[in-house]
């Protein structure tokens, strides 16, 4: 089986608001998916529904686990940090462990203990005595060093230095992800992670907007830089954003007549923010 996660039409309702409305998308194995959306736009709702915390209508298969109908099943295949790390404060940072090594048979403790110490996070130290960026650190630390085969983060570095979130993602790809493995991100940083994603997903008003791998959404999308005497060339082109910087403008196109912007300015990559903010900002 190629495809890691499946929804098949999956709606949720809050009272009158639909926070998912009829999704469907497929993940296979071995990408790094980031979900990006406005506040309020279904992330959340979209991931709770994945781990089996929320009921919803319509169909999801993480696995061949149906997560509403069999969620310890689906926790062992499965790694989830949410924005707040839930750990038990009673608890030393070294009983966490070994709880952990006791439930589940692929956490790897040395490997935990190694990311551990680069941290100043000790082992005889209680959970409740931990900052919150600290109860981050350890969740994270040991989420990542158990052998799951989807990744879920939503949020994952809230209330970290940037120190430590450049070395989350560097971990991520180092420490857990390979071929047979996704990873799916929702984060408000998406600058921080855009290097390492393979694909996005646009989420709004519970809909899908976009859903595209890196390699097409940059052969989709281009920046053009042009002088103020080409630009009403280049907005006859129906450009999705104009901008000015440093004297000149900025177009952002959507599959352009590549020999038609040749030679009118400097062609560059949009980032997922510059994207997101085009396609957003049209969205209804």
């Amino acid at each position: 089986m190629n495809s890691l996660v499946q929804l098949n039409n999956v709606s949720k309702r809050f009272g009158s608001t639909k926070a998912l409305d009829g999704i469907t998308l497929d993940i296979p194995k071995g990408r790094i998916v980031g979900l990006v959306g406005p506040n309020g736009a279904g992330k959340t709702t979209m991931l709770l529904a994945l781990t089996g915390l929320i009921d919803y209508e319509g169909e999801i298969s993480i696995l061949g686990v149906e997560p509403k109908k069999d969620r310890p099943m689906l926790m062992k295949k499965t790694g989830v940090i949410h924005d707040i790390a839930v750990l038990p404060p009673w608890m030393t940072v070294k009983q966490v462990l070994t709880f952990q090594e006791n439930i589940h048979p692929g956490f790897h403790r040395e490997r935990c203990e190694i990311i551990l110490k680069s941290t100043e996070i000790t082992l005889n130290k209680k959970v409740k005595h931990l900052s919150k960026g600290m109860k981050t650190q350890l969740h994270l630390a040991v989420v990542l060093t158990t052998d799951t085969q989807l990744l879920i983060l939503d949020e994952p570095t809230h209330g970290l230095d940037i120190l430590f979130r450049r070395r989350l993602y560097s971990s991520v790809l180092e420490d857990y992800f390979d071929e047979t493995k996704s990873v799916l991100i929702s984060t408000h940083q998406v600058e921080e992670v855009e290097h390492i994603l393979t694909d996005v997903i646009f989420i709004n008003h519970g809909k899908i907007i976009l859903y595209e791998s890196m390699e097409k959404l940059n052969e989709r999308f281009i920046l053009l830089t042009v002088a103020d005497s080409e630009a009403e060339n280049v907005r006859k082109m129906n450009p999705l954003t104009e901008n000015s910087h440093l004297g000149r403008k900025v177009f952002l196109l959507e599959k352009p007549d590549r020999e038609k912007i040749e030679g009118l300015g400097k062609v560059t990559t949009p980032s997922i923010v510059d994207i997101f903010m085009a396609i957003m900002g049209g969205a209804k």
